[in-house]
C-alpha cells in the first residue's frame, strides 16, 4: 500500500495464465467459446445508461470462420452521436464533482471483475471477434486491460499529489487538476481490446465524460468491456458507446462547441485528417481540444554480427507473426548482418514450418486469420507482387486462402534494396521483409533504419557487443518511442514500458502513464493569502 492520504492498492501486473492442457483456465475458456458461438448475441449501443437498439443490424462473423454468425450489432447514425454527446454533458457535473476515491473505486472494481468472472467471457469474445489465439487474448483483453485500470488509478493519485513545493508564511499555494471543459471522444482500434477499454476509461477516470466509438471489428468484445464497467457502478452517461460510421461521428463531434479532446488509436492517415479537421474548426470550440493519438508503425529489428542467432531468430518470428503481425508494434522490416544471416535464415524457416495456422478454437494454432477481407486483399496483393519481382526472394510462406477465413501464411521476403516498398510502407499483417547488409556497413545501416520510414513507434537491436548496443541506442533515439535490446519489438507491459511513438506514429503520450493522464486534466493554480495586505504602500515609499 502507498502511504499517506493518497492510499490506494499498490498495483502489480496481472499474472498471465498458461492455458496449458488440463488446466482449469483452459477448460473455462473453451466453455466460454462454446457459449459465445451458441448465443448469437444481440448487441445494443449504450447511451446515457440505456440500451439503444435501432433495428438496423449488422452481422458479426469470426474472421477465421466466415460461415458462422456469432451476433449482430445495432447500427446508429448522426442522431445517436448527438444523443451520446447530450447524455455525456448531462452526466458531467455530477461525475466531475464525485470524489476521486469514488471514481477510482469504480475502475478498480472493473479490473477485479475482468480478472475474475469476466476473464473468460472477454477473452472468448476477443478470440472470436478479432481472431486472437488464447495466449494473445489473455495478455491483451484480460491482463493488459486489468493493468491499465489499476495502474491508471495509481498514476491519478500521483498527479493529484503533485503540489507547489513552497507556500511562504501567510500564503497557501495549491494545485487543482480539473477535468476538461466539455466531452472527450474515444476512437478505438480493432487489434487490442485493452486499448479499446483504456482510451475511454483513462479520460473518464480523470473526471471527464466520453463518447466512445469502437472499430466495427471490435464491437463483439467492446460490449463486454461496457458490461463490466456498468456492473462496476459506472454512472449513466459517463461513457457512451455508439456504433456509427466515422464520417457521421466526425461531422457531429468535430463541429460541437463542447468537443474537448480526442483519444485515438488507428491509422496515421485518419489521425492526420482528424487533426486537420480540428484545426479548421478551432474557432468553434470553447477551448483548444486535446489531441492524443497512437497511429501507424513500420517497426524494425536490427541484427548485428555479434548477435546470438537463436535470440535473433526468436525475436523475429515472435515480433513479426504473433497476432498475424496486426500489432502496432509488430516487426515488419528486419536488417541482418551478412555473417549471421545463413544461420538465422535456417532457424526462421524451421520455426515457420512448425507453426500451425487455423481457427482460434484449436489451441495448437499459432497463426489465425487477419481481421477482414480488405486486409486480406491488401496483403495478398503485396505477396503476389513480391513473388513476381525477380529481384526479391520469398523464403517462407507466400500462400493465402479466404474460402473459410482470411488466412495469410507468415511470409518472409528478402530484398537487396533497403528501400523496397515493403521495407517502407505499413502492411499490418504477417508479411516480413528482410534486408541483409554487409557487416562493415553497420553504421550506414543505422542511417538507413532511421531514415527509411515516416514512423517511429518501436524498434529493436540484437547484439552482444556493448559498444554496438550503445551506438545503436543513440543513433536510433528518434526512430522509436519504445526501443528494445536483445528482444522482440513488441510486448510493452503497463507499468514497465509506457507505450507510444512519435514522428508519424503519434503524439507519444505514453499509454498507462502519468504522461497520458495529464492530457485529460487542466490545472488550476490557487493562491490563498492567509494574512492579506491592508495598505497599498510598500516599504520603499517611506521617507528617509
Amino acid at each position: 500500500m502507498t502511504k499517506g492520504f493518497f492510499n490506494v492498492p499498490m498495483p502489480v501486473n496481472e499474472p498471465v495464465l498458461s492455458y496449458a492442457p488440463g488446466s482449469r483456465e483452459r477448460s473455462l475458456l473453451k466453455e466460454a467459446i462454446s457459449t459465445a458461438y451458441a448465443e448469437q448475441v444481440d448487441i445494443p449501443m449504450y447511451i446515457g445508461g440505456r440500451e439503444v437498439r435501432t433495428g438496423k443490424k449488422a452481422e458479426i462473423r469470426p474472421p477465421h470462420n466466415l460461415q458462422h454468425v456469432i451476433g449482430w450489432y445495432h447500427q446508429g447514425d448522426k442522431s445517436h452521436v448527438q444523443e451520446a454527446i447530450d447524455a455525456a454533458l448531462a452526466a458531467k457535473e455530477a461525475w466531475e464533482a464525485l470524489a476521486w476515491e469514488q471514481r477510482a473505486a469504480i475502475f478498480l472494481k472493473a479490473a477485479d471483475l475482468i480478472a475474475g468472472p469476466y476473464r473468460y467471457k472477454i477473452n472468448a469474445a476477443t478470440m472470436l471477434g478479432q481472431s486472437k489465439n488464447a495466449y494473445q487474448a489473455e495478455i491483451d483483453s484480460a491482463c493488459e486491460l486489468i493493468d491499465f485500470l489499476r495502474f491508471n488509478v495509481k498514476c491519478m493519485t500521483e498527479i493529484y499529489a503533485q503540489q507547489p513545493p513552497i507556500s511562504p508564511v501567510g500564503i497557501w499555494n495549491r494545485l487543482e487538476q480539473r477535468p476538461l471543459e466539455g466531452f472527450v471522444f474515444a476512437l478505438t482500434p480493432f487489434n487490442f481490446t485493452a486499448i479499446s477499454g483504456n482510451l475511454p476509461s483513462s479520460a473518464a477516470l480523470m473526471g471527464n465524460v466520453v463518447v466512445w466509438k469502437p472499430s466495427n471489428a471490435q464491437i463483439f468484445s467492446a460490449r463486454v468491456i461496457m458490461e463490466a464497467f456498468m456492473e462496476a457502478g459506472l454512472p449513466a452517461g459517463v461513457i457512451n458507446l455508439v456504433y456509427v460510421s466515422g464520417p457521421d461521428a466526425g461531422e457531429v463531434i468535430f463541429n460541437h462547441p463542447d468537443f474537448a479532446g480526442i483519444h485515438f488509436t488507428g491509422s496515421t492517415a485518419v489521425f492526420q485528417n482528424i487533426w486537420k479537421t480540428i484545426g479548421n474548426n478551432i474557432h468553434k470550440y470553447k477551448s483548444y481540444p486535446r489531441i492524443v493519438g497512437e497511429t501507424g508503425g513500420k517497426d524494425y529489428i536490427l541484427v548485428h554480427g555479434s548477435a546470438d542467432v537463436k535470440v535473433a531468430a526468436t525475436a523475429i518470428v515472435r515480433g513479426a507473426f504473433e497476432y498475424q503481425g496486426q500489432k502496432c508494434s509488430a516487426a515488419s522490416r528486419v536488417y541482418v548482418a551478412e555473417s549471421v544471416w545463413p544461420a538465422i535464415k535456417e532457424l526462421i524457416q524451421k520455426d515457420l514450418k512448425s507453426l500451425k495456422m487455423g481457427p482460434v478454437e484449436d489451441f495448437s494454432n499459432f497463426i489465425n486469420a487477419v481481421i477482414d477481407e480488405k486486409a486480406f486483399d491488401k496483403l495478398s496483393k503485396a505477396i503476389d507482387e513480391a513473388k513476381a519481382d525477380t529481384s526479391l526472394e520469398v523464403i517462407a510462406g507466400g500462400n493465402y486462402d479466404k474460402s473459410k477465413g482470411y488466412f495469410i501464411e507468415p511470409t518472409v521476403i528478402v530484398t537487396k534494396d533497403p528501400y523496397y516498398i515493403t521495407m517502407c510502407e505499413e502492411l499490418f499483417g504477417p508479411v516480413l521483409t528482410v534486408h541483409v547488409y554487409k557487416d562493415e556497413e553497420f553504421e550506414k545501416t543505422l542511417e538507413v533504419v532511421d531514415k527509411t520510414s515516416i514512423y517511429a513507434l518501436t524498434g529493436a537491436v540484437i547484439a552482444n557487443d556493448r559498444y554496438v548496443i550503445e551506438k545503436a541506442t543513440y543513433a536510433l533515439r528518434n526512430s522509436a518511442g519504445n526501443f528494445y535490446i536483445n528482444d522482440k519489438c513488441t510486448g510493452a507491459v503497463v507499468g514497465q514500458q509506457p507505450f507510444g511513438g512519435s514522428r508519424g506514429s503519434g503524439t507519444n503520450d505514453k499509454a498507462g502513464s502519468i504522461v497520458n493522464l495529464l492530457r485529460w486534466v487542466s490545472p488550476r493554480a490557487i493562491k490563498e493569502t492567509l494574512s492579506p495586505a491592508k495598505d497599498y504602500r510598500y516599504p520603499f515609499h517611506e521617507e528617509d
